[in-house]
């Protein structure tokens, strides 16, 4: 081969490689960045699909970053350091409607229902939602998910978020249990396995289940740059196919198969404790038994921003929204 061939296979290599956005490794798998807002039994069905080897079957490699927050995770998806992010809906809409070019699309919904907790500094609390007037709660950060979540639970029970308690909301996200701990507020919003872990050491005892409490919400998709959408279906849709198939294992096995399989994942948790931290999201109807996110679900989406005074103006859903390669998924 001449030397003018050479160059040019290897600008078509370079730029097969741009166009993807991921890379490939010695055992033929192309690697995909994911980052994910938060590192919690909430996200099982993601775990399921690495552990039992479903994207190696894909012909993918996952490498998975704590982005430690959504508003984090996405501004790590559009600034190329990754190339799917695991976070809240309401970052997509931001994003679109802030003017960003090549904007995220969410194109698979993992959960139904929120996935923190309540946790009082009282052990002996016998709860009601109004024990929070007069009280410190350590929130999120104002435009995410959970604090909006929070607060539209409360004003379902007669509370005033922004007169009736205090909420903190500039902890960086995953250190509020942390700083809970240290003594501050009598109360804290966690995933698990803050919340539970809280509980075993005796500094806090789970009062409320967020995701009980707020009824079916989409609180975690999946989004990629419209770029990669585009340009890469077949990826997506690698991505997507063994996805659904971790999904469609939590929904068939106990909670125990599905904590003994995502254990590696969570090193430092007993076992027994990670069991139970599955059974309850198993029992709140955390997860969606397909990855398609539904019209009906962005609508109730943006109600609850609007609601939380955080939305400036409706996206519509097939501008942020693709459900092809759930559905594809889902067959």
């Amino acid at each position: 081969m001449s030397k003018k061939s050479i160059n040019l296979v290897t600008v078509i290599c370079i730029f097969a490689w741009m166009l993807s956005g991921c890379s490939g490794n010695s055992k033929g798998l192309t690697t995909i960045k994911l980052n994910e807002s938060t590192h919690s039994v909430f996200y099982a069905p993601l775990y399921v699909a690495i552990e039992k080897g479903y994207f190696k079957e894909e012909g993918l490699k996952v490498n998975l970053e704590n982005g430690s927050g959504s508003d984090q995770s996405m501004k790590a998806l559009l600034g190329g350091d990754c190339n799917i992010s695991l976070l809240g809906p309401e970052t997509s809409i931001y994003g679109y409607n802030g003017g960003t070019k090549d904007y995220a699309i969410d194109f698979a919904q993992l959960t139904q229902h929120a996935g923190n907790f309540l946790v009082s500094r009282d052990m002996n609390e016998e709860f009601s939602w109004d024990n929070l007037k007069g009280k410190t709660v350590l929130g999120g950060k104002e435009d995410g998910m959970p604090e909006m979540v929070f607060q539209y639970i409360l004003k379902k029970h007669g509370i005033d978020p922004m007169t009736d308690l205090a909420i903190v909301k500039d902890i960086d996200f995953g250190a509020t249990s942390q700083v809970f701990a240290s003594g501050k507020g009598d109360y804290t919003l966690e995933f698990e396995s803050d919340a539970s872990e809280l509980e075993k050491k005796g500094l806090g005892k789970v009062v409320a289940s967020l995701g009980e409490d707020s009824g079916q919400i989409p609180f975690a998709v999946f989004a990629a740059k419209k770029s990669l959408l585009t340009k890469n279906p077949k990826l997506i849709q690698s991505f997507t196919n063994a996805l659904q198939r971790g999904l469609d294992y939590v929904m068939k096995q106990t909670p125990e198969e599905t904590a003994k399989t995502i254990q590696p994942r969570f090193a430092g948790t007993d076992s027994k404790d990670l069991v139970q931290m599955v059974t309850t999201y198993y029992n709140q109807d955390t997860w969606k038994n397909n990855l398609i996110f539904e019209e009906g679900s962005l609508v109730l989406l943006q109600d609850l921003m609007k609601d939380a005074g955080e939305l400036s103006e409706m996206v519509s859903y097939e501008n942020i929204v693709n459900t092809e390669f759930a559905k594809n998924a889902s067959k």
